[in-house]
């Protein structure tokens, strides 16, 4: 259990820093850095609440909590750099990749976490209101969405619920050198699909998929990761420009959903 500070006590815990960073800001959430520390501002104190015990319980390395007044949760910046950024060559090493994927594997056999993760029947669901979304608002074109929902059905069945990050994009796993340093943002921590994560990591990143599994160390469905690829990309453009984001991003989602073609 983390205990909570007093507000007084918190501008000790930044004493002598004078920049604030803007990392990340939408209606949801707002992230900020100042020096050394992470400021994590959610709406939803439930998001919080998974976030700090998802960290407890992953075998992996994480963010240290310094302390959390709700709706503020601080903590520690993850040492070394992010693996690399959607939408640009990665520089990470082979090794660098294959550490994430070995990471990842002790998180998918760890035991699985005391909350649910989303129902098969929702995300189905999800990726039909999408997909209707994006043809009839002229968003993307109808061939390519209708070619990346086949391809995302194929990640539509029944799975082995495992320990999940939920939202592990390549810039939330930190490395220095060939060894993984830390995981950040941990909100969509669940019960959820192995292969999900491992989609994410390389959404856009194709090249390093074979680097991955060599460190995740198991026999995987290939063609169900590129399933979630195509998935992923096709539920995550509304939010994407709702919140401000271009998902036409030279390698971002429309260019994975073209690349299906």
């Amino acid at each position: 259990m983390i205990n909570p500070v007093t507000p007084a006590a918190i501008p000790a815990t930044m004493s002598g820093v004078e920049e604030v960073e803007v990392v990340v800001a939408h209606s949801e959430r707002v992230t900020l850095r100042v020096g050394d520390v992470f400021l994590k501002v959610d709406g939803d104190p439930a998001n919080t609440d998974v976030e700090v015990e998802a960290m407890a319980l992953a075998p992996v390395p994480t963010p240290r909590v310094l302390w959390r007044e709700p709706p503020v949760l601080a903590i520690a910046a993850a040492p070394g750099k992010a693996l690399g950024i959607l939408g640009a060559p990665s520089t990470a090493s082979p090794a660098a990749w294959a550490a994430a994927g070995a990471a990842i594997r002790r998180l998918h056999d760890a035991p699985l976490p005391p909350w649910p993760g989303r129902r098969l029947d929702d995300i189905a669901a999800d990726l039909e209101r999408e997909c209707e979304w994006l043809v009839t608002n002229d968003v993307l074109p109808a061939d390519l969405v209708t070619r990346n929902r086949r391809i995302a059905e194929a990640a539509l069945r029944p799975w082995t619920p495992v320990f999940v990050h939920g939202d592990l994009q390549i810039t939330h796993v930190f490395v220095d050198g060939d060894e993984v340093t830390g995981i950040i943002d941990w909100s969509e921590a669940a019960r959820g699909d192995a292969l999900h994560d491992l989609a994410t990591l390389t959404l856009g990143h194709e090249e390093r998929l074979d680097q991955v599994l060599t460190g995740y160390g198991t026999d995987v469905d290939v063609d169900v990761i590129r399933a979630w690829w195509s998935l992923r990309s096709l539920l995550g453009v509304r939010w994407l420009v709702e919140h401000g984001f271009d998902p036409a991003t030279p390698g971002c989602e429309f260019d994975v959903l073209r690349a299906r073609m």
